[in-house]
């Protein structure tokens, strides 16, 4: 008899992957394929939906076939996906309205300043526990209700639906037009602003200052329960557990009890850490939300959110064509044995937590004759170093409880010297697991949990075993005079964005 496994799809910001774990937590095979972004306009960023459910048709059965499993093997299925990023469609069709607008994106910036300027920045934070930025979807689908023709008239119908990723994969899974389940989990509507953080419900007072029809929302659920059967791509597998990405990893994690963080390394940064049964606050730019739920009471976590680190690297290669491989830019900044003063701040999309700047643009600064490809690719890698000391100032600040070990996962994991420079600039031990894949991980221990493959979370966390590990090794002044030279280079970023763009 085959061993029993869990599946999980990671749809994320530039592919979408399935990947099927075992008992123990190990990984037995994975599969790929990376969707088209779209840039119709500065600051703008798309995704096709359907391209996106379309490659989850494909990778699933490469990943059972790679496995040599078969859809009677799995216990359930679990998704994490890309966090913020909004889609709405036809109920009767399945058809989108629009393409996807991604978390990257930034056209409702508009949006956004109006509602600050209407005084509405204090409800949204006291309720939903957000900033008001256009990192969060609520804009996002007040953008696309104002712009895209029909979309307002249909919602009010019901007949137009609103989903983050998760909710789009699982209305599909479960049936689509032929009573697909229209739900979302409880971490990705944390991210909408639509929410009430406590109530855990959508909140009636933020629908109406967003100006967002009720009738086209899913109904928000649990983390770890079965939402409905796949009818399609893995016929009779219970769909069982979803998380916004980034909750998953601190699942996958094994960050069960607070004050316990974990940072995952991707397209942005993003670094969690447990908060415990109440919603944090934060008085220094980081993100109150909700960690997970798996049972009766929510776990709370606080959040720093870097917008580029993964896809600074992929500028570096694509758009400067400095590299040929995201892996080759280790060895480039290996050829220079520091920066030569030269800093790179990529606030290309603004700045995210914890200095929240919508107007800042990326910049480059230090640049003399001196400077070679190698400095640049150091600069590079150290921005993301700098940017996550950032976020952990912040949570030390806020949470009272200085984070002591960092637990980190994702694909920029793989970069030795980028991990011992955050360690250096952090002044403490940084680890990460037998197998970075924290966020698919996570994603299966909630369909498992579900499905009562696992019995709790201890058993999880009896499963994480660390592989690497890397110690503080920086002069203390070379990293205070260094950490000085990043801030006056974030400082020059600010105010390039003079108006706002709708």
């Amino acid at each position: 008899m085959s061993e029993r496994v869990v599946a999980a799809i990671d749809q994320g910001t530039t592919s979408t992957r399935c990947l099927l774990f075992n008992r123990s937590g190990r990984m037995l095979a994975v599969a790929q394929r990376e969707h088209r972004a779209y840039f119709p306009q500065p600051g703008r960023v798309e995704h096709d939906a359907p391209e996106i459910w379309r490659n989850v048709g494909r990778v699933v059965p490469a990943a059972l076939k790679s496995a040599g499993l078969a859809p009677s093997d799995l216990v359930g299925l679990g998704i994490a996906n890309q966090r913020e990023t909004t889609v709405i469609w036809h109920r009767d069709t399945g058809v989108p309205l629009a393409r996807a607008i991604t978390w990257q994106d930034t056209r409702t910036d508009g949006i956004v300043a109006r509602l600050a300027d209407d005084g509405h920045a204090a409800t949204i934070a006291a309720v939903s526990g957000l900033p008001l930025a256009t990192y969060f979807a609520g804009p996002r689908l007040r953008w696309l209700l104002d712009h895209v023709p029909g979309a307002r008239a249909g919602a009010e119908a019901g007949d137009v639906l609103f989903g983050t990723m998760e909710t789009w994969l699982i209305w599909w899974l479960t049936g689509g037009p032929a009573g697909g389940r229209h739900v979302t989990d409880v971490t990705n509507a944390s991210r909408t602003m639509l929410m009430d953080i406590r109530s855990l419900e959508w909140s009636d007072e933020l629908l109406r200052i967003l100006e967002v029809p009720a009738r086209m929302l899913p109904e928000i659920v649990s983390n770890a329960e079965v939402y409905g059967t796949c009818t399609t791509v893995l016929p009779g597998v219970p769909v069982s557990g979803a998380l916004g990405d980034q909750q998953a990893a601190l699942v996958g994690q094994a960050c069960f009890a607070p004050g316990e963080a974990k940072c995952t390394y991707g397209t942005g940064a993003f670094l969690l850490m447990n908060t415990g049964d109440t919603p944090a606050t934060s008085d220094h730019g980081l993100i109150p939300t909700v960690g997970y739920l798996m049972g009766d009471k929510p776990v709370y976590a606080l959040e720093g959110a870097v917008a580029m680190t993964g896809s600074l690297v992929q500028w570096f290669r694509d758009s400067l064509g400095m590299i040929a491989t995201a892996a080759q830019i280790e060895t480039l900044a290996a050829t220079v044995p520091d920066n030569g003063g030269c800093y790179i701040v990529p606030a290309f999309s603004g700045l995210y937590s914890p200095r929240w700047h919508p107007d800042a643009r990326g910049v480059m600064v230090g640049l003399t004759s001196f400077i070679n490809r190698g400095h640049l690719a150091r600069a590079v890698l150290e921005a993301t170093g700098w940017q996550t000391r950032e976020v952990v100032d912040a949570m030390n600040a806020d949470s009272g409880v200085p984070v002591t070990r960092l637990k980190v996962d994702g694909g920029m994991t793989a970069n030795h010297m980028l991990m011992q420079f955050v360690a250096d600039v952090l002044d403490v031990p940084v680890e990460r697991p037998l197998g970075s894949e924290a966020v698919s991980l996570g994603a299966a221990y909630a369909a498992g949990l579900a499905v009562g493959h696992w019995s709790d979370v201890e058993v999880l966390r009896s499963n994480w075993h660390r592989a690497a590990a890397w110690e503080p090794a920086m002069d203390a002044a070379l990293r205070r005079r260094e950490r000085e030279n990043w801030g006056r280079a974030v400082n020059r970023s600010y105010g390039w964005v003079q108006s706002p763009q709708e």
